[in-house]
């Protein structure tokens, strides 16, 4: 018998003994001991044939598992490592080329793949691949991209700091105990509008040898981290983040020169700073400071400054690696762990486009948005040196 005729067999026994049960109850509800001993029959009939087509469709398989080839013949390219994985949503290939179709059809050729990242403001927001990219954009114009701790936020973001701890004291066999009270205190980090617009010719727009996508990625790229990095550094917390140097909500100033600077005082800069912070220190100094700064010398007429000989590695100052910035204060000097300033990216940046308001220069005009807030979370991680005029 097939294991459809068995199945066709159990149906049919199943409702034979649904019917006796129904038919076959008392006033009270329940079976006679004859008619329960019936049913009870009936029920092993349809266990016994259930397990006969589990014993049957068991064996089907061990026979389609027997009668597998040893060796399949390879009829694909040979593959080392996994699969890749399928992209969805923004990061597919499909939600990228209708990205760059829409912009040379003047957003006339809108693919329904582009619905899922549709703004809230009318633009679109940047496929996962492009987003990426502009984010190495910004990570390698930007140095406080690379030092700071970016944190990807949907809402107003706040960080706990511990504003006091607790201490301990010496007390006498059976004294009494001293309680000191451990208080907190809380950091935002809020969401500033920067935006960048380009524009492009109609020409180039519809020519499809020119290369639209590395042209944008590319200028809004190095316009955002430029903003970004003067930010970072010197933003006042008002419509823009709050900078390393600013003097009400940047790093602690350690000491501020009336002289021309020597060695010794990036010493005692870097021994203004607390010696857990010191492991993960550097140097934010300026480009036009640098000259100055590789001529100092220690007692022994030995140059304080070591040049790097290996490609990738930054520079170092008395062991500590500099990093150099067109936007560092000309008058200060930052020596401190910079993981302590908290970046955050609210959301993914987004497309506009602005054609009405270039149309009678045939020019096309494109906006990228973000929204960014950053803050040294504890002042005493960064010390500032200010020096003289």
């Amino acid at each position: 018998m097939t294991i459809l005729e068995l199945r066709e067999k159990r149906n049919t026994a199943w409702n034979a003994a649904k019917a006796f049960l129904d038919s076959h109850r008392t006033e009270k509800g329940i079976l006679t001991a004859e008619d329960d001993a019936t049913y009870s029959k009936m029920e092993q009939e349809i266990s016994d044939l259930g397990k006969e087509i589990s014993r049957l469709e068991r064996q089907e398989q061990l026979d389609a598992e027997l009668n597998k080839p040893v060796n399949s013949p390879i009829t694909s390219k040979p593959f080392s490592g996994k699969e890749p994985e399928k992209k969805t949503g923004r990061a597919s290939d499909e939600y990228r080329n209708a990205m760059l179709d829409a912009f040379r059809s003047n957003f006339k050729r809108v693919s329904n793949v582009l619905q899922e990242g549709v703004d809230a403001d009318g633009g679109y927001l940047v496929p996962a691949e492009y987003d990426h990219r502009l984010i190495d954009v910004l990570e390698e114009e930007n140095i406080m991209r690379k030092l700071g701790t970016p944190i990807t936020t949907s809402g107003e973001h706040k960080i706990n700091i511990a504003a006091t701890k607790p201490a301990a004291a010496w007390i006498e066999e059976g004294g009494a105990l001293q309680f000191s009270d451990a208080t907190f205190s809380q950091i935002l980090l809020d969401a500033h509008k920067l935006h960048v617009a380009i524009k492009v010719t109609e020409e180039l727009l519809y020519d499809n040898a020119f290369n639209l996508e590395n042209y944008i990625l590319a200028q809004f790229g190095k316009a955002l981290a430029n903003a970004e990095e003067d930010a970072f550094l010197n933003g006042d917390g008002v419509g823009k983040p709050l900078g390393l140097f600013d003097a009400t909500g940047g790093g602690t100033v350690a000491s501020t020169l009336t002289a021309a600077i020597k060695a010794d005082d990036m010493m005692n800069l870097i021994y203004a700073l607390k010696r857990p912070y010191r492991k993960s220190a550097a140097f934010i100094i300026n480009d036009q400071n640098l000259a100055t700064i590789r001529k100092l010398k220690d007692n022994n007429g030995a140059y304080i400054w070591q040049p790097s000989y290996q490609v990738g590695e930054p520079d170092r100052l008395l062991g500590y690696a500099v990093h150099t910035s067109a936007y560092a204060p000309l008058d200060a000097i930052a020596f401190g762990d910079y993981s302590y300033y908290n970046i955050g990216d609210r959301g993914s940046r987004s497309f506009s486009e602005l054609r009405e308001l270039f149309a009678g220069n045939g020019m096309i005009g494109y906006l990228a948005k973000e929204r960014v807030d950053g803050k040294l979370i504890l002042p005493e991680a960064v010390q500032i040196l200010k020096l003289s005029a």
